[in-house]
């Protein structure tokens, strides 16, 4: 996301300068500095990691932090240390940079946030080809929309989560006491071209290249039936929610939205092998593995109707536009793309 909306920013205000840094360890993502020298940003290879590579920025207007390390899964099996230093310690450097510069912060976080051991506790009922939440719910911030910004915040919710969620307190501290202003925008899943995509994380790139390249897929967990749902926002939808809370944020300071396809553009993995196979007339090998992973739920989908009211947007492109976006991205670029996705 941060490549596409570095290139909105630059289209947009033409005399300003736009700086993406990256450290361009996720595969992939070498892939957009062709695409960014041409939009007129400016590279700078570095870590959030690391204060050192940050010193150097002087002048800083405005910081949008959108790295992180995605996985649900990460530090599952092994070390937290990358999730840890990256999604928590990443974002301190970044909010130390905002404090020299006097610059504003948007936070890009997640819907991850939220505890799945709480989620999991929601009224569902399993249809013919999807879980869906039910009408009546007993949970604050939850309801057939989705999950809203009031869902309780108590619980386990994964060392992603958690580091994001971590993150997001630390922001509002530095606001109280040195007078940042910030957004905090909590994502779902973010689709569409130049959105990589692997196992345990980017699940429509996953999907949509499985078809297009001819790889197998399989449902994992939940009984293995593919029921398991989430919602999916394009990624220009994405960037022009951050370009329209920029324009407004005297009027939005200090807010965290909920930000997502919402309940129209929620699908099950099920569906949307249907889709993939519309889209790109091709049929593929889907495999069954019963077990649930760690983390997984049976459906989420983002409550929106607080940032639609708030900023009067609402989300324009379909699942369908995803899905054959990204499938015409992927067949213009398979020379580059076919041995990482």
């Amino acid at each position: 996301m941060g490549s596409s909306l570095s290139i909105a920013l630059k289209k947009n205000w033409p005399e300003i300068e736009v700086l993406a840094f990256d450290n361009l360890k996720r595969r992939g993502s070498e892939l957009n500095l062709t695409r960014l020298k041409g939009a007129g940003v400016v590279f700078v290879h570095g870590d959030v990691r690391s204060p050192e590579d940050l010193e150097s920025f002087e002048g800083v207007d405005l910081i949008v932090e959108c790295s992180a390390e995605p996985s649900v899964l990460a530090g599952i099996n092994g070390s937290p240390l990358y999730v840890l230093n990256t999604n928590l310690v990443g974002a301190l450097n970044c909010l130390e940079l905002a404090r020299k510069n006097g610059a504003d912060f948007f936070f890009i976080s997640t819907s991850r946030v939220y505890p799945y051991d709480l989620l999991e506790k929601a009224k569902v009922k399993e249809e013919v080809r999807r879980f869906a939440f039910e009408e009546r719910q007993a949970m604050v911030g939850l309801s057939d929309k989705g999950i809203s910004e009031e869902f309780p915040l108590q619980g386990v919710r994964s060392l992603y989560g958690a580091t994001k969620l971590s993150a997001e307190f630390f922001l509002a501290e530095y606001a109280a006491n040195y007078g940042i202003g910030y957004i905090v925008n909590r994502f779902g899943c973010i689709a569409g071209p130049w959105q990589m995509g692997k196992i345990d994380q980017g699940v429509m790139a996953l999907w949509v290249a499985a078809h297009v390249f001819g790889k197998k897929l399989k449902y994992i967990g939940f009984g293995a039936e593919g029921k398991q749902v989430r919602d999916f926002i394009h990624v220009d939808d994405a960037v022009e929610v951050i370009m329209k809370q920029i324009e407004n944020l005297e009027d939005l300071n200090g807010e965290v939205f909920n930000v997502g396809g919402g309940r129209q553009n929620s699908i099950s993995l099920r569906e949307l092998t249907d889709l993939c196979e519309k889209v790109t007339e091709k049929k593929i090998e889907i495999g069954a593995e019963a077990q649930t992973r760690p983390g997984d739920l049976k459906i989420y989908v983002s409550d929106n109707r607080k940032i639609e009211e708030r900023l009067g947007w609402k989300v324009k492109r379909s699942l369908e536009d995803i899905v054959r976006d990204t499938k015409e991205w992927m067949e213009c670029n398979v020379d580059i793309l076919g041995n990482i996705l």
